[in-house]
């Protein structure tokens, strides 16, 4: 079981640094401040359009992502902040474009204040937190064919009714996602339920957790060479794998003819593959 493996490519997804290229397009932000007896909250809107196969990356660090399709080219992101102790304006909600897309972060205060936090595309750049109490709740709605990038630690991730590729991390929080494309996510304390229409992914895809179960939806013609474990649990699959070993708690070999790689982990939890999609 690589496990630690899990955690690790977390930790560096979430707090790497590197250059960002600049794009053109229209873009707005709008800032709404509202306060309501001991819990403070602040809401950000922004939108702009993005054609297909671009990406809408959302990263946040205390707070659940949610994300739906947009009814036309429009994304629009609403990013509502809450907080008691701290000031739910001491996050700072940065949205902006680049060569491949648009990025949308939540930016707390920095713990090394000579390190501020910076935001940063493809999951790079710095986004420490400490002793604040502020969440973001994210929504964003996502036009037909764009990708969407979904990380945060302390929350949920759920993307419904998507058309796009699907990469969702987070840490403390369940992952579900539903779309025609292809699915990835990854948690530690939490379930991944995923549902996938494309069967022609390129890169391994992969479903991973330590304390919850795994249930993926693949469509019925599905080809893939597939590796599961899990050390308390059972493993079940719809498809019939074939040229491999399976135990109750370990399943390798192919689905179909095989030749894409799909990987699926966790500890404390059962995995399920379905099939047309069920999950």
């Amino acid at each position: 079981m690589r496990i630690p493996a899990v955690l690790a490519s977390l930790a560096l997804a979430l707090g790497l640094a590197g250059p960002a290229a600049a794009g053109d397009g229209y873009w707005s932000s709008i800032f709404h401040d509202v306060v309501s007896g001991p819990l403070k909250t602040s809401e950000f809107r922004w939108q702009g359009r993005a054609a297909a196969g671009r990406t809408v990356e959302i990263r946040g660090v205390n707070g659940s992502i949610q994300a739906v399709p947009s009814s036309g080219d429009m994304v629009e992101v609403v990013a509502a902040r809450r907080g008691r102790k701290n000031d739910p304006d001491s996050v700072e909600i940065k949205a902006f474009e680049h060569d491949g897309g648009v990025t949308v972060c939540a930016l707390y205060p920095s713990t090394d204040s000579s390190r501020p936090n910076e935001c940063l595309a493809g999951g790079k750049g710095r986004m420490s937190v400490k002793n604040n109490d502020v969440s973001v709740e994210f929504v964003v709605k996502v036009p037909a064919g764009v990708r969407l990038f979904a990380r945060t630690v302390n929350g949920a991730v759920d993307a419904a009714g998507l058309s796009g590729d699907v990469d969702a991390e987070t840490v403390n929080g369940s992952v579900k996602i539903q779309t025609s494309g292809v699915a990835r996510a990854q948690t530690v304390n939490g379930s991944v339920n995923a549902s996938m229409g494309r069967a022609d992914w390129s890169s391994e895809v992969a479903f991973k957790t330590v304390n919850g179960s795994i249930r993926v939806g693949l469509p019925t013609g599905a080809s893939t060479t597939i590796d599961a474990e899990t050390v308390n649990g059972r493993i079940v699959s719809d498809f019939e794998v074939s040229n491999g070993s399976t135990t109750r708690r370990r399943l390798s070999g192919t689905i179909g003819s095989g030749g894409r790689a799909m990987s699926l982990e966790t500890v404390n939890g059962s995995i399920h593959i379905g099939r047309d999609g069920a999950i």
